[in-house]
């Protein structure tokens, strides 16, 4: 299955919720005759509702409405309008990422549940395929069932896997892997860090303390922090992210359980609230099952005809 068509699968439930209301909607403002005059409250409120029952957010929803409003003038359909303006929020949210040192370093945060130390190994498979050499750094030194379950993801992906005795300093273990992965030749460190919860200010001042060693290493790193998010939890989300962003320096975000929910607009919320980019979503609980986003993707599978 290919990229788009993993991406159309994992808005299924989006679509069952979103496009046949949207549609109805459509249906309405998108003939001849309502073309050529000003659309109206009702079907701008039922617009917004829409967009904000999959979880696009008050914020960007009510850009996005605003928009129809204003350039409905040119006759330019709602459908093309409505997909325009949220390509436009997700382009806005883009960082470009340096990436001339290496090795690239890597960090992966968020808080436990959210998938993120299978996200590490499914992100090392990708950077493997993608033709570099990774190699993953167990930083989660709290939770030796984390350790043992990211050995066996690094096993899958066929990747290095650097890791220290339980309770080490999680920043000596990422001193030591960027070592390795000078000795080796590696092109990237993924380091996993401990799942926590962003009120924990202990915690945060560890990944704060990881930075610093990063840096100290290899210039300019962690040159990419992303923070994983669970698609189910919606809005929440957005709150845990903006704790990471002040401690942890977070520049992407990787989306998991996209599959799993109807709320698939959270994509626009993040990019709209926080300015910052979707980097990978996840798709399925495979090693393959982590996707990098692609705005036209999953635009254009939001919106394609029922299928």
């Amino acid at each position: 299955m290919g990229f788009f068509d993993k991406i159309k699968a994992s808005l299924t439930r989006t679509k069952e919720q979103f496009v046949e209301r949207f549609d109805e909607i459509v249906g309405r403002a998108d003939t001849p005759a309502a073309r050529t005059r000003p659309i109206d409250i009702e079907t701008l409120d039922a617009l917004e509702e829409a967009l904000i029952s999959a979880d696009v957010g008050v914020a960007a929803a009510d850009q996005i409405v605003s928009a129809v409003r204003a350039r409905r003038a040119d006759g330019e359909s709602m459908r093309d309008l409505v997909k325009k303006e949220i390509l436009g929020i997700l382009h806005g949210a883009d960082l470009a990422i340096a990436d001339g040192t290496r090795p690239h370093v890597m960090l992966v945060v968020g808080v436990n549940g959210t998938g993120k130390t299978t996200t590490v190994g499914k992100l090392a498979r990708v950077i493997k395929d993608g033709g570099r050499t990774p190699l993953i750094c167990a930083a989660d030194t709290f939770r030796a069932a984390a350790v043992e379950q990211l050995q066996v993801w690094a096993t899958r992906a066929g990747v290095d896997f650097i890791r220290a005795q339980g309770g080490a300093d999680p920043a000596a273990v990422v001193f030591d892997a960027i070592a390795a992965g000078k000795a080796r030749g590696r092109d990237v460190v993924l380091v996993d860090t401990a799942g926590r919860l962003h009120t924990r200010v202990n915690l945060m001042a560890e990944l704060e303390k990881i930075r610093r060693v990063a840096a100290r290493e290899v210039p300019g790193a962690p040159h990419e922090v992303l923070l994983v998010l669970d698609a189910t939890v919606g809005q929440n989300g957005l709150t845990q992210a903006r704790e990471f962003m002040g401690a942890a320096g977070v520049n992407g975000i990787v989306l998991t359980k996209l599959d799993g929910t109807a709320k698939g607009g959270i994509a626009v919320a993040i990019a709209h609230d926080l300015k910052l980019p979707i980097r990978y979503v996840g798709v399925g609980e495979g090693i393959d099952d982590l996707v990098p986003f692609a705005p036209e993707d999953y635009v254009n599978a939001l919106f394609e005809e029922k299928w």
